[in-house]
């Protein structure tokens, strides 16, 4: 993909400090699998992780930043994007914050470090993300292209348009009134909907003037969406797969929902929850 504007005025820079947090044995290989499946509201996870120092946060990114200067304006198409259709509904955009780290970070939903992954937190919605995790995508997943990280944004951007809707607070409500197995189905319908999301988003940049799709753009998404499904996570961490503990659905799902939503780019069409297929 290509990105001529000027980038997102929403960008948080808080790279360069915050302490690593030790991550031992067959926890931390739990908590990085569970990251990179990209999860959204981490309340109950991200407060497990303490620690990490204060660091200087400034808004924007260097101009010799070019991977920084790369979420920028994904973010900026983002908000273009989702500006738009807000207004469709005739609804108020509220743009998100994305916050740049490195090792941890403090958000509103507690302390977490990289090893979760991107995540959104709900409480001060803002989108986290430390960069590295791009290299995790490409080498450990084979989850590689400018694409692919962009999905990974448009994904987590998702899950504010969600909390925007009510549609997160919806599934909080629920919670306690579920047992795990009727929760975590609750969850994945959530999560194929930021898919849903992050492929309308695809299909609707196309026409902003200072966006361009390059040829295997959609592929590289796709591939993503493949690379990260709970039944290929679960075959690779623990060599079996079990489908009550999904909460992110399969390889499968995710690409058909990022799929429908390119395809389709109406949102009327993501209602994952009542969708006879997921």
């Amino acid at each position: 993909m290509q990105w001529f504007g000027k980038g997102s005025n929403n960008v948080e820079d808080g790279r360069g400090g915050g302490g690593k947090v030790a991550l031992g044995g067959g926890v931390g290989i739990i908590v990085v699998i569970l990251g990179l499946i990209f999860g959204q509201d981490l309340t109950g996870l991200v407060g497990q992780f303490q620690g990490g120092e204060q660091v200087e946060v400034k808004s924007g990114v260097p101009e010799n930043d070019p991977q920084g200067k790369f979420v920028s304006g994904v973010l900026e198409s983002t908000e273009q994007v989702w500006e738009q259709q807000f207004n469709e509904l005739g609804l108020q955009y509220e743009q998100p914050k994305l916050r740049l780290f490195t090792s941890s970070v403090q958000s509103a939903c507690g302390g977490a470090s990289a090893a979760v992954g991107p995540f959104y937190c709900p409480g001060d919605h803002k989108v986290y993300i430390d960069l590295s995790f791009y290299d995790e995508m490409k080498n450990r997943f084979g989850a590689a292209g400018d694409f692919a990280q962009a999905y990974v944004i448009a994904h987590e951007v998702g899950h504010h348009v969600q909390n925007l809707l009510g549609i997160t607070a919806k599934l909080d409500q629920a919670r306690g009134q579920l047992s795990e197995v009727e929760y975590n189905k609750l969850s994945v319908k959530l999560e194929l909907q930021a898919d849903f999301y992050a492929g309308l988003w695809a299909n609707k940049a196309q026409n902003l003037k200072d966006f361009k799709l390059d040829a295997g753009d959609i592929d590289e998404a796709l591939n993503a969406a493949n690379a990260i499904g709970d039944d290929k996570l679960q075959k690779q961490a623990q060599g079996e797969v079990v489908p009550d503990a999904f909460t992110h659905g399969t390889s499968a799902q995710r690409m058909y929902w990022f799929k429908k939503g390119f395809e389709t780019g109406d949102i009327k069409q993501g209602d994952t929850f009542n969708a006879a297929r997921l």
